[in-house]
């Protein structure tokens, strides 16, 4: 299932963003070679709630992205570790960092001089605003980016303040949009095949946006409705016996099966719920009178009922019922893996949406202890035992 078998790719990035999105390469078969700083490391190894796993340098906001890694530790402030960082860019397919704009070209590693050193490089950095515009050199998390792009703008109540999604949603389409770049570069059969790749957070983002972004740019304001869909009525959230649903009816066909399944076969008649643009102007009535219908039942019935008929429909959950329903324990998303340590401590990481010949894409390994493939990879780069104890005694590894 390695699609990407045979390719070598340098994760330089930390956090979030470019680590899931390299997290991402890596399940795809290709060899990712995590490059952290001496001593520290990818400072989401500090991160998450349990202090356990804090402790191993492991912590759970590092475990959700970087499983199937090696690590390496490079000092770039050193000669011998600028001169380590070229043998493993000359040996490896694609570089992917998330450094702020001229931080690496400060240590030599220009865009251009990472592609003299490797024609063949893929070379992908991932920043909040990108290397150009008036923002470039801006320091940016994913809740900025949010703010910036407009979605915490659409995002909430109307009588509120905009208000930011609840997870880093900036940061993972950040995340996959970088690799879906570096992808589409190792499949370029030019040659030379080096190419450097710029992407930007808040593109990303305005991109991810796209209805409302193109709304936007034909003249409407998008504005904030809460849990309703601005294109279709009836559909948003609804209350049943014992809760809240969603139930989404974008076709006339739908509306009428949803209305025949409640019992209110009559509403698609109604002249104020004739058109999509009357069931949208008319949203508050309209889900009203749902809602006394609705009412009668319980969320399972109602949904087993509705996808019987047809009708888009499904319960609230909360993220730990999300991720042990059924359907996501079914198609194998949630796996098992050993951490490194004499206790064998299991721990659950998610792996690839991405299914190949009908097999969910896992994680076969922990993520690697900070540094401990130093040697075995620079080894396998052309280094030698000699020149990587140097290195290693000047603190450059």
């Amino acid at each position: 299932m390695g699609v990407l078998a045979g390719y070598r790719i340098i994760d330089m990035t930390t956090v979030l963003a470019g680590p899931l999105g390299v997290y991402q390469l890596a399940l795809l078969g290709a060899d990712v070679i995590k490059v952290e700083v001496p001593g520290t490391g990818d400072v989401a190894r500090d991160f998450g709630a349990d202090a356990d796993l804090r402790e191993r340098q492991m912590g759970p906001s590092f475990l959700a992205s970087n499983s199937q890694k090696s690590s390496v530790t490079i000092n770039l402030k050193s000669d011998g570790g600028r001169e380590a960082f070229r043998r493993l860019v000359r040996a490896s397919d694609a570089l992917v960092e998330n450094m702020r704009p001229g931080v690496l070209a400060r240590l030599g590693f220009s865009p251009d001089e990472l592609l003299a050193l490797n024609p063949d490089l893929v070379y992908c950095s991932l920043t909040g605003f990108g290397s150009s515009g008036p923002l470039a050199q801006y320091p940016a998390y994913d809740q900025i980016i949010q703010g910036l792009a407009g979605m915490a703008s659409v995002t909430g109540f109307p009588d509120g303040d905009g208000v930011r999604v609840g997870f880093p949603v900036c940061d993972a389409l950040g995340g996959y949009v970088a690799a879906l770049a570096v992808a589409a570069g190792l499949a370029n059969t030019a040659s030379p095949r080096g190419v450097y790749l710029d992407v930007a957070m808040l593109d990303a983002a305005l991109s991810a946006m796209s209805w409302v972004s193109s709304e936007a740019l034909f003249g409407r304001h998008p504005r904030r409705i809460g849990n309703d869909n601005a294109a279709s009525s009836p559909s948003g959230t609804f209350y049943a016996a014992d809760g809240p649903l969603n139930i989404a009816t974008n076709t006339l066909e739908q509306f009428r099966t949803l209305c025949r399944v409640v019992g209110r076969d009559d509403l698609p008649d109604d002249p104020r719920f004739a058109t999509r643009e009357d069931r949208k102007a008319r949203r508050s009535e309209l889900s009203a009178l749902l809602n006394e219908a609705l009412s009668l039942r319980t969320v399972e019935e109602w949904v087993t009922e509705l996808a019987a008929e047809g009708v888009p429909s499904g319960p609230l959950l909360e993220v730990p019922d999300a991720l042990h329903q059924p359907q996501v324990r079914s198609r194998g998303l949630v796996h098992q893996v050993t951490l490194p340590g004499p206790d064998s401590r299991q721990v659950s990481v998610l792996g690839s949406p991405i299914h190949v010949n009908g097999e969910p894409l896992r994680p076969e390994r922990a993520p690697a202890e900070l540094g401990s493939d130093t040697e075995r990879v620079l080894l396998d780069v052309g280094c030698q035992p000699e020149e990587i104890a140097r290195w290693r005694e000047e603190g450059a590894i």
